[in-house]
């Protein structure tokens, strides 16, 4: 049985940050004391930080059909590696896309024995499938997405508003949240047609094609749904601040209504994009410094819930790296192993605490996600899902050191603090500076509403 302590003069704890010691029992947290017992044999961490395991739950995996992209090994061991403990993943880009229950067999089939974190999973309302959530719920997903405007791949077509009344009861009486991508198109084909718009090759040009005023257009309609049907909704990947004031009067209406925006929207502005930098392509686009620091004060005022990765990657052929057409490439940023040290580096530079970072990667999307009784806090009796990271360190992000399957990405030669040193899984070492010792470890998280049986049960 897995009995041992570990003791840091900075524990990020519910109440703050402070010297104290976990208890690690059969890979739970069993005790929380300011200092080990005398006599037990102890692991001394000094300075380094310890916190919950980051629980990112919006990642694109990608398998199976499109294991080229990403699949659930190589993404599980970025995860770790970046003190992610806990990732959900979404219903796309997966062949098929996971919009049944027989889709979300074979996802969980494909992801079998290849998982180094736990994962949990999202499901997918598309014109209509209102009949096929019941389905959805009952194998175990946490929640389903829709998109309002095409989602770059034909498999998964966007929703109208008839569909969202069709799909939304039915959620809300199953206990799962609509996730949505907020853009609303008002004129089908304007991306498409984007080119009159200037060189494809200036991020100018495809900025202009995704204008703010589609975000507000979709979350305007989202808040009426929501008001309608009492179906709690979620805005993945919020990119226009200027949503910020309709957000917030629907939290102060009462609202069940919650907000996640990126680190590329946080880290990132459109100013520094240079011609053909593809890899900067994701949807809705990273505007400009303005919004980026109207988006930082929505963070810390907590209009937005918390802060997720998107990761979502595809073979460097897509990113159309030779040609640098930002209308034609493939949209996604390539983070998923990043997204602590890169929100550290400006978290940190705007007075943000290591309390404020736990909250926004752990405790709130655990929280969101239905896994809060297990996971996103050091508390005694919740899995002991825990990274060891050093704030103050700082390192150039390279390539060689990167898990995720295609090493491009947008923060690729930058400088950035918070160096993950030790990932815990569990208990068990997941991640140790270098590789994974202990395997894929990492189990399945299915909702309550699951009638399976062989996998944790990790929603509330």
């Amino acid at each position: 049985m897995m009995d041992y302590w570990l003791e840091s003069s900075r524990v990020v704890l519910p109440e703050g940050v402070r010297r104290a010691a976990l208890r690690i029992l059969d890979g739970r947290i069993s005790e929380v004391l300011p200092a080990a017992p005398p006599g037990v044999s102890v692991t001394q961490l000094g300075t380094r930080v310890l916190s919950p395991g980051v629980v990112d739950c919006h990642v694109h995996i990608n398998e199976p059909g499109r294991t080229e992209w990403e699949g659930f090994e190589t993404a599980t061991r970025a995860a770790a590696a970046g003190g992610v403990t806990t990732l959900v993943d979404m219903p796309l880009n997966s062949l098929p896309v996971t919009t049944t229950r027989d889709a979300l067999q074979q996802k969980l089939a494909a992801c079998a024995g290849q998982c180094f974190v736990d994962v949990g999973f999202w499901g997918g309302v598309v014109p209509g499938n209102a009949a096929e959530l019941p389905g959805l719920a009952e194998g175990g997903v946490l929640g389903c997405k829709a998109f309002l405007v095409h989602s770059g791949i034909d498999e998964f077509p966007n929703a109208s508003e008839a569909d969202l009344l069709s799909a939304m009861p039915v959620l809300r009486d199953h206990g799962l949240p609509l996730l949505a991508h907020a853009e609303l198109e008002p004129h089908a084909g304007s991306e498409a047609n984007a080119v009159s718009l200037g060189d494809p090759r200036t991020y100018r040009s495809f900025l202009e094609s995704r204008p703010k005023a589609w975000e507000e257009a979709a979350i305007a309609l989202l808040i009426r749904l929501c008001r309608q049907t009492r179906c709690p909704v979620h805005i993945v990947h919020l990119s226009a601040a200027s949503c910020l004031g309709m957000l917030r009067d629907a939290k102060d209406e009462g609202l069940p209504i919650t907000a996640e925006t990126c680190p590329h929207y946080l880290c990132l502005e459109a100013e520094q994009i240079k011609d053909g930098a593809t890899e900067y392509k994701c949807a809705p686009p990273i505007r400009e410094h303005e919004n980026r620091e109207a988006l930082w004060q929505g963070l810390l005022e907590g209009v937005i819930d918390f802060v997720i990765t998107d990761h979502s990657p595809c073979t460097p052929g897509l990113k159309q790296r030779g040609q640098g057409n930002f209308h034609e490439a493939w949209g996604g940023i390539a983070s998923l192993q990043l997204g602590l040290s890169t929100l550290w580096t400006e978290a940190r530079r705007r007075g943000a605490s290591l309390e404020d970072l736990a909250r926004w990667l752990s405790a709130a999307p655990a929280r969101f996600a239905g896994l809060g009784r297990d996971k996103g806090q050091l508390r005694a009796g919740l899995a002991a899902d825990l990274v060891i990271w050093d704030p103050d360190e700082k390192y150039r992000v390279e390539s060689a050191r990167l898990f995720f399957r295609h090493k491009l990405s947008p923060y690729l030669g930058r400088e950035v603090y918070g160096r993950v040193h030790q990932t815990l899984l569990a208990g068990q070492v997941a991640y140790d500076g270098g590789g994974h010792p202990s395997g894929p470890v990492g189990q399945l998280l299915l909702h309550r509403n699951s009638c399976r049986t062989g996998h944790r049960a990790g929603a509330a």
